[in-house]
């Protein structure tokens, strides 16, 4: 491991505004946050709206300054990306803005019901060779369903033309309430503020020609099943994930 991800777990380690507790710690016993994020961790009473999988944290950070009576959690595993989004989330004070280290297999362990209002899934791993691990596969939404206030809503944001056409295909066959559908956000007359807000794995695609995509989605109850489709996999390949690659002010 590097010098520089050691310094950055290091300096998550002094933040409060992040909680690390990995599969290993958690297993199979609730956290103990669960139920209590606004009032214990966030120290308000405020709607809470999660990032999963936030990467580098440019949503949680960007929206946590459009909406300073909303908390926004960001969470991931990779810790040395967490670090940025947390790093410039405390220089800049915003004291709505979170983030949580831990594995998204297990994220029912950290909510309670009713607790969430919003999920943002931004630019997530397509997993184009098990289903199971999708972030909008009904195994993941049934998890979603255990926290999320009725009628919650799901936005996702997305390079991959996989990850968009399974996930139109799962809200259809479960006849979920769209909310809204993009096709292609920056060509479509549609691009909103938040919408705008670039990621760093955005900044790639973008780079490259690739349409951004989006969907927006409530969750109701009910059986999910899967849909029964064939999907074109997506035929290109990230970057590497050095940030160096394309400027963070861009």
């Amino acid at each position: 491991m590097g010098k520089g991800k050691l310094l950055k777990f290091a300096d998550l380690e002094t933040y409060s505004h992040v909680v690390q507790a990995t599969y290993s710690k958690v297993k199979k016993s609730d956290f103990y946050l669960k139920g209590n994020w606004a009032k214990e961790f966030f120290k308000n009473d405020n709607p809470i709206i999660l990032e999963l999988g936030c990467g580098k944290g440019e949503y949680t950070v960007q929206l946590a300054k459009k909406f300073p009576e909303i908390n926004f959690l960001g969470i991931d595993i990779k810790g040395a990306r967490i670090w940025k989004g947390a790093t410039s989330s405390m220089k800049q004070g915003l004291k709505n803005a979170g983030f949580l280290r831990t594995n998204i297999e297990i994220i029912d362990q950290f909510f309670g019901e009713n607790e969430v209002d919003e999920i943002w899934l931004t630019f997530p791993d397509p997993q184009m060779k098990k289903t199971r691990k999708r972030l909008t596969a009904t195994n993941f939404i049934s998890k979603y369903r255990h926290f999320l206030k009725p009628n919650g809503i799901i936005h996702v944001k997305t390079d991959s033309n996989f990850q968009f056409t399974y996930t139109c295909a799962m809200v259809e066959e479960n006849k979920l309430e769209v909310i809204t559908k993009i096709e292609d956000v920056y060509n479509s007359g549609q691009l909103t503020d938040i919408l705008s807000i670039k990621t760093f794995y955005e900044k790639q695609w973008l780079s490259r020609g690739i349409t951004i995509k989006y969907i927006s989605f409530r969750i109701e109850g009910g059986k999910l099943t899967e849909p029964d489709i064939e999907i074109e996999k997506d035929t290109y390949r990230s970057f590497g994930r050095s940030a160096s690659e394309i400027p963070d002010n861009e």
